[in-house]
């Protein structure tokens, strides 16, 4: 497997997608990120986060208090990232109509008999 197409992988993940947007807006902390994306298990959440640090788009701040703090903020690679993934879904939201009148034609057109020669 070509490793720009695993990195691709993470960053466009379900997951990833949101947790890079949301990060782009400020930093957050595990419950924060949890609450503003809404849906996600905190195990898919803590591997997404590892996964994005890992691969050095997500900077993880743990502050020893107590309770323990730990933030999460985008490095320049991922504010990046998170800027291009970003364009990619407001793009995608602009086509909706389009690409829903695109699938009701072709279902329109799939749902005809065939014509018999």
């Amino acid at each position: 497997m070509c490793p720009s197409r695993l990195i691709l992988e993470h960053v466009t993940s379900r997951w990833g997608v949101l947790v890079l947007a949301a990060l782009l807006e400020r930093s957050h902390r595990f419950s924060e990120l949890r609450r503003r994306i809404g849906g996600v298990s905190e195990k898919m959440l803590a591997q997404t986060l590892q996964t994005l640090e890992r691969d050095g788009f997500v900077h993880r701040d743990a502050k020893p208090v107590i309770p323990p703090r730990v933030d999460y903020t985008l490095t320049g690679l991922g504010r990046e990232a998170a800027e291009q993934v970003w364009a990619l879904a407001r793009w995608t939201e602009r086509q909706v109509p389009e690409v829903a009148a695109a699938r009701a034609a072709y279902d329109e057109e799939k749902a005809r008999p065939a014509a018999t020669a």
